[in-house]
C-alpha cells in the first residue's frame, strides 16, 4: 500500500486517510504530526496499524494517531480508538502488555542547589531501596496471595489503610487509584504469582525514576495550584503493572484467539485479538484489566512511599519540611468506558488508549476537585538526557482526540538499532556532560534508552499545545536518573 499518496494534509499538524482508500476501513484515520514525524510513521507500520484498527467491529468516528505515535503490537503506540460499548469489541492487544503503564509526578520543597550537594547519595539510596530491572523480582512490599487480592480489588486504598499512602495521594491519583469491578478470580494463578513479590518496583526497558528541576513555567496559575515553581526539585516515576499486567494481557490474548470462530470475528492483524465488549470473555478481561490498573497505581504509590523514606534519610528532614506531595498520577495504557460525542450524539464507548493519556478539560467530574477549575494534569516523560513536560487538558481534546493527548516522546529508533548506533560509554559521557547522575542495573537498557533514540520531546509538547489538546504548564529537566 502506498500510504504517502493517500495521506492528505487537512490543517496545521493534521493529516487524514479516508475509508474509501482501503477495503474494510469503517472510519477515517486522523494523524496529528508535522511532516518529519509523519514521514517516520510512514516508514514503519504505524499508519498501517492505525488503518487496521479502523477495520475493527464497532469502531466509531475515527482512529487517532498522536504526534508521539510509533509502531506497536498490533495497535500503534500513541494511538486512540473508540468502540461502541454495546456492539463493539474490547481488545487486550490494543491496551498492551503493560496495563496502566503510567506516570506520577511528585513535587518537593527543595531546590536544585539544596539537592545537588547530596545528589549522588540520594540517587544511590533510591537505587538501593527501590528494585529496578528484569532480574529484580522483589518489590518494596512483599504480599501474601490474600493481600495481593486486596490490592487488586481496592488499589491504593489498601496502601492508605496500611500506612503507605495519604488521603491526598488518593485524591490526586486518576480514578482515586481504584477501578471498580476488579475481580481477582479472573486473574490466573501465574499472574498472581508474578504479582505477589513485585509491588513497589520499577521494572526495565523505558521505565525509570528521575529527579528533576523545574526549568521553566509556562502557565503560572496552573503551576501555583500544582505547588511548583522554577528551580524546584520534582520526582517523576514511570512504570506499570509489572509481570502481573503482562501475564493478564498474555492470558487474554489466548482467550481471544480461541474465541474467533465463536464470534466470527475477522481480524486484519492477529495482534489485534479481541472479543465483543459484553461477551463473557470481554467482561472477564475488563475485570482482570481493572485488577492490573489497581496494581499499577499501587505499584507507583509503593515507590512513592520509598521515595519519601529516601529523602528523609538523606536530608535528615521531616515530611513537613520536605513537602513531598503528589502532583498527579495518570495511566497511558487503558481501555475505559466513557461518554463522547459521536455524529452529534452522546454515546457510551470503550476508549482504547495505548501510549495515550486522558486530557480532560476543566469542569469534568472525573478530575480531582483541586484541578477541576483548570483541567486535568498530564505528563510527557523524556528519556534520561531530555526534558519532560507537564501539560493541562483542554476542550479541543474532546472533539479531536476523545479527551486524550501524548504520553511521551515516542521512539525514533528500534532497540536493535540503538545498539548498532550507540554504546554505554557514549551515553554515560553525554549524561555526565549535562551534569546528570545515573544509576542503572544494566548497561544494555541504558543504550536502548539513549536520548537520541526518541523523537524531540519539545516538538511533541509544542504540537499538543498548538492544537489545544493539552497545553504547556512547565518544562522539567533531569538531574538524577535511576533505571533498570
Amino acid at each position: 500500500m502506498n500510504l504517502n499518496e493517500i495521506t492528505r494534509k487537512i490543517g496545521d499538524f493534521e493529516y487524514k486517510i479516508e475509508p474509501k482508500e482501503f477495503s474494510g476501513m469503517k472510519v477515517p484515520v486522523r494523524i496529528f504530526a508535522n511532516d518529519d514525524l509523519l514521514a517516520k510513521m510512514l516508514s514503519d507500520r504505524t499508519i498501517e496499524q492505525a488503518i487496521n484498527v479502523s477495520k475493527l467491529q464497532g469502531v466509531e468516528k475515527n482512529v487517532v494517531v498522536l504526534p508521539d505515535g510509533h509502531q506497536g503490537y498490533g495497535f500503534p503506540v500513541g494511538g486512540v480508538a473508540i468502540m461502541d460499548a454495546k456492539d463493539g469489541i474490547i481488545s487486550p492487544g490494543s491496551v498492551g502488555y503493560d496495563i496502566n503503564c503510567g506516570v506520577r509526578l511528585l513535587r518537593t520543597n527543595l531546590t536544585e542547589k539544596q539537592v545537588r550537594v547530596k545528589l549522588k547519595y540520594l540517587v544511590a539510596d533510591l537505587f538501593a531501596s527501590i528494585p529496578a530491572g528484569m532480574s529484580k523480582t522483589e518489590g518494596c512490599i512483599s504480599l501474601t496471595k490474600s493481600q495481593l487480592d486486596e490490592v487488586l480489588v481496592n488499589g491504593v486504598n489498601w496502601l492508605a489503610k496500611n500506612g503507605y499512602a495519604t488521603k491526598e495521594d488518593l485524591e490526586l491519583c486518576e480514578e482515586n487509584g481504584h477501578m471498580a469491578d476488579a475481580d481477582p478470580e479472573t486473574v490466573s494463578e501465574l499472574a498472581h504469582k508474578r504479582g505477589t513479590s513485585q509491588l513497589g518496583s520499577i521494572g526495565s526497558g523505558n521505565h525509570f525514576l528521575e529527579i528533576q528541576r523545574v526549568e521553566k513555567i509556562y502557565d503560572y496559575a496552573a503551576a501555583q495550584i500544582m505547588g511548583i515553581k522554577e528551580g524546584d526539585v520534582t520526582v517523576l516515576i514511570h512504570c506499570g503493572s509489572r509481570g502481573l499486567g503482562h501475564q493478564i494481557c498474555k492470558d487474554y490474548l489466548t482467550v481471544c484467539e480461541n474465541s474467533y470462530h465463536k464470534y466470527k470475528i475477522e481480524l486484519p492483524d492477529r495482534q489485534l485479538a479481541c472479543v465483543p465488549n459484553f461477551s463473557e470473555e470481554g467482561i472477564s478481561y475488563k475485570k482482570a484489566m481493572a485488577c492490573a490498573m489497581n496494581y499499577a497505581w499501587s505499584n507507583r504509590q509503593a515507590i512513592t512511599n520509598q521515595v519519601r523514606e529516601s529523602f528523609r534519610s538523606v536530608f535528615s528532614q521531616t515530611d513537613e519540611d520536605l513537602g513531598i506531595k503528589l502532583v498527579y498520577d495518570i495511566a497511558h495504557n487503558s481501555a475505559k468506558t466513557e461518554e463522547h460525542q459521536v455524529n452529534g450524539n452522546k454515546k457510551q464507548v470503550v476508549v482504547h488508549r495505548k501510549g495515550a493519556t486522558r486530557a480532560f478539560p476543566a469542569g469534568d467530574p472525573s478530575i480531582p476537585p483541586k484541578y477541576r477549575g483548570i483541567g486535568q494534569p498530564t505528563f510527557i516523560p523524556g528519556s534520561m538526557g531530555s526534558a519532560s513536560w507537564i501539560l493541562l487538558g483542554k476542550p479541543n481534546s474532546l472533539e479531536m482526540t476523545f479527551g486524550s493527548t501524548v504520553h511521551g516522546a515516542g521512539r525514533l529508533m528500534s532497540r536493535t538499532a540503538a545498539h548498532k548506533n550507540y554504546n554505554y560509554k557514549q551515553v554515560v559521557e553525554q549524561l555526565e556532560s549535562q551534569n546528570i547522575v545515573l544509576k542503572s542495573q544494566t548497561r544494555y537498557d541504558v543504550v536502548e534508552e539513549a536520548p537520541q533514540v526518541y523523537k524531540d520531546v519539545d516538538t511533541i509538547a509544542h504540537i499538543s499545545d498548538f492544537l489545544g489538546i493539552a497545553t504547556k504548564v512547565a518544562r522539567l529537566v533531569p538531574i538524577g536518573v535511576m533505571k533498570g
